[in-house]
This record gives structure tokens, sequence and C-alpha cells, in this order.
């Protein structure tokens, strides 16, 4: 399994030059069947790094780009007379995909970006009094502008929640930016990738990240950073149950890659700042950071 997410790990890092770190943790979201959302500024690849992803995984792919006058319809389908069989048919939106990029999210309404919700949690969209499921595996990967960007509407807490991971890809080093100057275009790149990944390899990796096996020991150390979260000062809501769930899932997955069935503290120090720091920010940005610094500097590992 360790040689299979190395080899996808190695084409994505030929197209996003630099990020090995964040190009592991995309795709340890992906392994633990989380969502990812990927917050920077334009033009740092984001789009770049959700497209190779799909293209390296062999998933069907859409791309949503979210405006202000974006409505639910557009994202999840609308139903519309056909003369020929005489009814409503039916027309799937672009979240009908099985990893669907949701393009600067936080430029549409409200109302359009809680279209995402049900999806996200439950894979599955609720129209016209109608369920109907979503493909497996479904991910969606949204971008964010930052929020002192003009005509940005901040995610709601209960949005942010759905997703497993917050990445933020910065600027490349100079060496990599060298060589994306004298390189081939990314998009180019991007379309001449071939799947790394099987959809039965995939399942078979998501599968084995439910069997690695977490300690009762590991499980107190991920309460105590739980707990804390919950008692820092300025912060309203410490982390979620559902953040808990989450970050163990995700440890597990970073451990399937790194080719062990066992789930060190490394582990969960790894994926931690990824899990909690959307979680934690509440209004004050910047402060996440500091505080997800300040709970694993501070919670011990063994009581």
């Amino acid at each position: 399994m360790k040689k299979l997410t190395d080899a996808t790990v190695a084409q994505l890092n030929n197209i996003l030059l630099g990020k090995d770190k964040q190009v592991r943790l995309s795709l340890c979201g992906l392994l633990a069947r989380g969502h990812l959302l990927i917050e920077d500024i334009p033009g740092m690849g984001k789009t770049t790094l959700s497209h190779a992803l799909a293209r390296v995984t062999g998933l069907s792919y859409q791309r949503i780009q979210f405006t202000s006058d974006l409505l639910p319809a557009d994202v999840l389908g609308f139903s519309m007379y056909d003369k020929e069989a005489g009814a409503l048919v039916f027309h799937k939106g672009p979240i009908f995909a099985q990893v669907v990029l949701a393009d600067e999210i936080n430029r549409a309404s409200p109302r359009t970006q809680s279209a995402l919700l049900e999806a996200m949690e439950e894979q599955q969209v609720s129209i016209e009094g109608e369920t109907r499921p979503l493909p497996k595996p479904f991910f969606v990967i949204a971008t964010q502008n930052p929020l002192e960007q003009g005509g940005t509407y901040p995610l709601p807490e209960s949005q942010l929640d759905r997703f497993l991971m917050r990445l933020r890809l910065g600027y490349p080093d100079p060496r990599a930016e060298r060589e994306l100057l004298e390189g081939e275009d990314r998009r180019t790149l991007t379309a001449k990738m071939q799947p790394q990944l099987s959809h039965s390899d995939l399942k078979t990796l998501q599968d084995a990240v439910s069997r690695v096996s977490t300690s009762p020991a590991l499980l107190d150390y991920v309460q105590r950073l739980l707990d804390h979260s919950r008692r820092m000062p300025g912060v309203v809501y410490g982390l979620s149950p559902r953040a808990g769930l989450g970050l163990v899932r995700a440890a597990r997955a970073w451990a399937l890659m790194d080719g062990r069935h066992h789930v060190l503290p490394d582990d969960i120090q790894a994926v931690f700042p990824s899990v909690a720091e959307h979680r934690l920010e509440q209004g004050e940005a910047g402060k996440s950071v500091e505080r997800v610094r300040e709970l694993l500097n501070t919670v011990p590992v063994i009581a």
C-alpha cells in the first residue's frame, strides 16, 4: 500500500512543486473519506492541485465557480419538462461527480454555500422531495480567498466543521519557483497525467484506513487535546466530537501512507494543524495557528 501512495504522491509532486507536505495531506484527506478546504490568495495552485488529484486517481471531476449570483440549483441540478418524455426530467448538477472543486466558495451567498452541507455530510442531496445518492467516492475540495479580499462571505462554523482539513499552499521556495518558470505549463502536464490508483485500489486503501489500530493511550492523548481546546482562553467553542473523529481518521490515513498499521503520536501531531486550525479560528484571523501550537506544546503525550 505504501508503494501505491508513494507513487501517487510522487506524480502529484511533479505538478505541484515544492509542496510535498500539502500534497500528502490532500491525499490523506481523500483516503480518510473527508473533505478539503484550501485557503490562499489566487494563483497559488489550488485549482491545479484539485484537478491533478482527480487525474491521478482516475476519478470524475467537476469544477464549480462560486459567484455572488450562483444559485443552489446551479450546484445540485434541476428538473425541466421534456416534450418527448411528456414529464419533468431531472438534469444533474456538477455536484454529481466524484471529485468536486468548489472554487472560491466564499464568494457565493450563504444560501448557495449551504447547498453543499447535506452533500458533504450525507453523500446525498434532496431535491424536489427526492433523495438522490452521490457517486462514491465523493470528495469535495473547496478553495477560499482570504476574508480581507473584497466580495467574500465568511463560511459559518457549521460549514467549516464539515471539512476534515484546511490547507494553505503558500509561495513556492526559490528553487521550485524557478523550475516552475522554466518548465512546461502545469495545465498541459496535468492533462498528460495517468491514473496511479484504480477505483479498486482507492477503495482498498480507504477501507484499510479504518483497520489501522489506535491504542487506548493514544486515544487518551486525543481526548486531552480536545478537552484542552475547550478550556482555552478566548475560544468560544472548542474542538467538537466530529473534529475528534476526523483527527483519528486522518491520523490513521497518515499512518497507512507511512506503511504502518498502527497510529503513533507523531501521526496525530502531523495532521492536527490541518484538522484543528479552521475550527479554532472563530473570527480571529491568525489566532488559530497560535492556539494549535499551544495545544501541541502544552498537552502531554503521556499523562
